[in-house]
């Protein structure tokens, strides 16, 4: 009986470690995303941006 619940435990520790890996990387995925530079669009006027 031991024996069963040994792989039964193995089974389970084996599923929710591959879903904690699998959240992680949907992280890191949509984490990344936000993190880009935009750039901003043209100005409306048409005018050139005055800088110092």
């Amino acid at each position: 009986m031991t024996d069963r619940i040994q792989k039964t435990a193995a089974i389970a520790a084996g599923a929710i470690g591959s879903a904690a890996i699998a959240a992680a990387m949907l992280y890191a995925n949509r984490r990344k995303k936000k993190n880009e530079p935009t750039q901003p669009g043209p100005i409306p006027s048409g005018e050139k941006p005055e800088t110092d």
